[in-house]
């Protein structure tokens, strides 16, 4: 009689074999040349509410939500049983000629959350398309207007907006473009708005009024006529989550209306009650934008699917101009999912339900508990809104020297993280965060918990390796 095998032998063993497939077939995103195509990344196998568990069989707080995206939580049932219903129910039609009911019921909730004006949506699937349709919109209305000219696009430096093309342009990191080509004629990149970089000497209301008399001094030097856009992350949030000085948003808001340049808010991060809104351009930042872009928390994750908020305003002015036959030639195969927007449906109906209240009871404590960790001095500053966090870490805090000894400093926090319990998103020198809504103050507490060991286990190794005083 063969004898039964230990389970977490096999399971090893077919941990081994999906990651020699993978490294054999599987070509992951923003990979590096040495390794593109022959990689293998730590595996997810499961998720429950806050919590994954990897290749490892580690139960992990998953601290980035996967990708800024699982706002509710791993494992809800009802989600799951909206996308099997609605794949029952009608699994695909084309958004070229038909409709399905679950695109127009969104539409409807989506645009009363929504700033007054902007009451219509044209569905993507997901951040990077969305950014790319506002942008391909802006540069429709002004064809149709008789303004061809004006088609430039302003953004920042830090900004993060995509991964086609031309919203791949706007990027403000550098590393998106040392390998890239990009639309660079076609933008204008302004100083990234970040308090913590802001020059020595300099309090935030100044650097508030430099930032707004460089976008003011762009407009008269490239001209108002040649400027379409202008797009901003409410909060930056691949950038490590920066939060503009107070009065930025709405003075480079007024800016643009007052030179007839669309302001379009990047909330595919912000939204779907990060910062305990739906929508957060109006109620948290004193804002009505153009466009709003969307994605990532509109389904949970569950299911691809973005889309843009798009001003009636806009949409009227096309409708009388002079040029009824033009068409906004731009669409997508899986535009207005049926599957993907039933379940946003839900996604609403559970953040409607208690949750939105819930992020905004314990965004405060969230926010308190990270911020302790700036008692440590290896961290230069801890920053946030809602539910999303930074920790940026520093080689001295007279300089702010960005610990270039060692750019890898992010990746050994969360490699101590991942020994502890918590998934936490590297970026050189930061370790970003937004967890799941649905996690408790309790919870929070043990992310803290674990990011101070964390640090304190990284300053040592730092120190032990000559590569920091401390």
């Amino acid at each position: 009689m063969a004898a039964k095998l230990d389970p977490a032998v096999v399971h090893n063993r077919e941990a081994d074999e999906t990651a020699a497939l993978a490294a054999r077939h599987l070509v992951q995103p923003w990979p590096v040349a040495g390794s593109i195509g022959a990689e293998s990344r730590g595996a997810i196998e499961s998720g429950d509410g806050i919590y994954v568990t990897d290749g490892e069989g580690r139960r992990l707080i998953d601290g980035p939500a996967g990708m800024w995206c699982v706002n509710v939580g791993h494992r809800r049932a009802e989600l799951a049983q909206v996308l099997h219903d609605q794949a029952l129910a009608l699994s695909y039609n084309s958004p070229w000629y038909t409709t399905s009911a679950p695109s127009v019921e969104l539409a409807e909730r989506l645009a009363a959350h929504a700033p007054v004006d902007l009451g219509h949506v044209f569905y993507t699937t997901g951040g990077s398309s969305a950014v790319e349709t506002a942008l391909r919109f802006m540069q429709f209305m002004n064809n149709v207007r008789g303004r061809p000219e004006k088609k430039l696009i302003v953004s920042r430096q830090g900004g993060y907006h995509g991964s086609t093309y031309l919203s791949a342009s706007l990027n403000g990191r550098p590393r998106d473009h040392d390998w890239m080509d990009s639309a660079s004629d076609q933008v204008i990149k302004l100083t990234c708005p970040n308090p913590f970089r802001r020059p020595t000497g300099q309090s935030k209301a100044q650097f508030c009024d430099f930032l707004v008399a460089e976008f003011r001094a762009v407009i008269e030097a490239r001209g108002a006529e040649k400027i379409g856009a202008f797009i901003a992350e409410p909060v930056m949030a691949s950038g490590g989550v920066i939060v503009p000085p107070a009065g930025y948003l709405p003075r480079m808001r007024a800016l643009c209306a007052e030179n007839d340049i669309l302001f379009i808010a990047d909330e595919v991060v912000t939204a779907f009650g990060r910062l305990g809104e739906v929508f957060a351009s109006k109620t948290v930042f004193s804002i009505e934008p153009d466009m709003i872009t969307f994605a990532k928390g509109v389904t949970s994750g569950y299911f691809p699917l973005g889309g843009v908020m798009i001003s009636s305003k806009l949409l009227e002015t096309l409708r009388q101009s002079n040029h009824s036959d033009a068409m906004f030639a731009h669409g997508l195969t899986y535009s207005s999912h049926p599957i993907g927007c039933a379940v946003a449906l839900k996604n609403l109906d559970i953040l409607e339900g208690g949750l939105l209240d819930h992020a905004r009871a314990i965004s405060g404590h969230f926010q308190a508990a990270l911020k302790r960790l700036e008692a440590l001095p290896l961290v230069g500053e801890v920053r946030g809104l809602g539910l999303m966090a930074c920790v940026e870490c520093v080689a001295d805090r007279v300089s702010n020297n960005p610990l270039t000894l060692d750019l890898e400093v992010g990746k050994r926090i969360d490699r101590h993280c991942q020994e502890l319990g918590l998934l936490v998103r590297p970026l050189i020198n930061m370790c970003v965060m937004s967890p799941p809504l649905t996690i408790t103050m309790g919870q929070i507490d043990d992310m803290a918990d674990i990011l101070d060991t964390s640090i304190r286990r990284t300053m040592d190794e730092l120190v032990c390796e000559g590569l920091w005083k401390g």
